[in-house]
């Protein structure tokens, strides 16, 4: 059903996509940081763990953005109302 215009499950689909290239991406990154701290790179392993640590966020925040749109998420202030 489409609301305002989009397709909240062609949304849904997009962000799940969107979330799956962040966990790949997120995966390399921590490859980079074992081989970093393997290496002995102390600072360049920080930084790519810490990257990774954001991304891990964003995802988080695109499970949060999925309850929005199947209308689970702990909206304040959102009502519904017939007109």
């Amino acid at each position: 059903m489409c609301q305002k215009g989009v397709n909240p499950d062609q949304v849904r689909l997009m962000i799940g996509q969107a979330d799956d290239t962040i966990a790949m991406a997120q995966q390399w990154l921590e490859q980079i940081h074992h081989l970093a701290d393997h290496a002995d790179l102390a600072e360049a392993s920080a930084h790519v763990a810490q990257a990774s640590v954001l991304l891990g966020e964003a995802r988080a925040k695109l499970d949060d953005a999925v309850s929005e749109v199947e209308g689970t998420g702990e909206s304040e202030g959102a009502s519904v109302e017939l007109v």
